[in-house]
């Protein structure tokens, strides 16, 4: 499921295709086909995310709001748009480029009112001038795991499994520490990785937790697991132990029983 950087990379990159344009908007798949019809005409006037969703702001108070899920995916097409391949659910044509999106767990069209009771419902969003220390309140007051807060939307919004894995292992925090039982001080070094690693991946348009020095290479260069410190991998970087599997919220996390343990 994409997470927070890249769900705030795509905003800006469709805000700085579109934004100021009259879109041509319809629903090759036909799920969408009514509510496309009511933007469809209308000019894109901005394209922002929270947490892991994106809202496209029509003229007129009429927003289109996309929550990829785990099989949601754009693509880019140059204008006019070739057919469609698969199940497009929404088609936007500008002047030069055109999107498509497939597999979204939603797509809908709300207004404002609704969009600010969605965002309203997140937690503080780190690539979005989100405060560390609303965070810490909601940490610091459960009894959950540090592993399964990280992935509550409402506690912190746009961490998924692949940032809470890696940033635990960073910063070497046990992931079963619940909250409430989380030092100050650890949290901040908890905050402090995933602020550093979600701007890394707002910048490069995907998650990286290793650094040039340590890949060896140019981060632009590196794919799939090679960005990874954990996540996926069988053994740890720091003390060559086998990596561990756990499911915390539903997820499986990997992590390095010998090196996170409780203070």
């Amino acid at each position: 499921m994409p997470e927070g950087h890249k769900t705030h990379f795509i905003a800006r990159r469709h805000s700085a295709m579109f934004a100021g344009q009259t879109l041509k908007v319809t629903s090759p798949q036909g799920r969408f086909t009514a509510d496309a019809k009511k933007v469809s005409g209308r000019t894109l006037e901005s394209v922002e995310a929270a947490g892991k969703r994106i809202f496209y702001a029509f003229e007129g108070g009429r927003i289109v709001h996309i929550h990829l899920g785990r099989y949601g995916k754009f693509r880019e097409l140059s204008s006019p748009p070739p057919l469609p391949i698969g199940q497009v659910r929404i088609r936007m044509v500008g002047d030069r480029e055109s999107i498509d999106l497939n597999g979204p767990t939603t797509c809908q069209l709300i207004n404002n009112e609704q969009r600010d009771r969605l965002v309203a419902a997140l937690g503080p969003d780190p690539l979005a001038g989100g405060k560390k220390s609303e965070v810490w309140k909601n940490v610091s007051q459960s009894g959950k795991p540090i592993a399964g807060l990280l992935l509550d939307q409402s506690v912190v919004a746009g961490v998924g499994n692949i940032f809470r894995a890696e940033v635990l292992f960073e910063t070497l925090v046990d992931p079963t520490t619940p909250g409430d039982e989380l030092s100050e001080s650890a949290f901040d070094a908890v905050w402090s990785s995933l602020t550093k690693m979600m701007k890394t991946g707002l910048k490069y348009g995907k998650i990286i937790s290793v650094t040039a020095k340590e890949a060896g290479k140019p981060l632009k260069d590196l794919e799939n697991k090679d960005r990874f410190r954990i996540y996926g991998k069988p053994r740890c970087p720091r003390c060559d132990n086998a990596i561990d599997a756990i499911e915390i919220a539903s997820r499986r996390l990997y992590l390095c029983s010998r090196c996170q343990t409780r203070s």
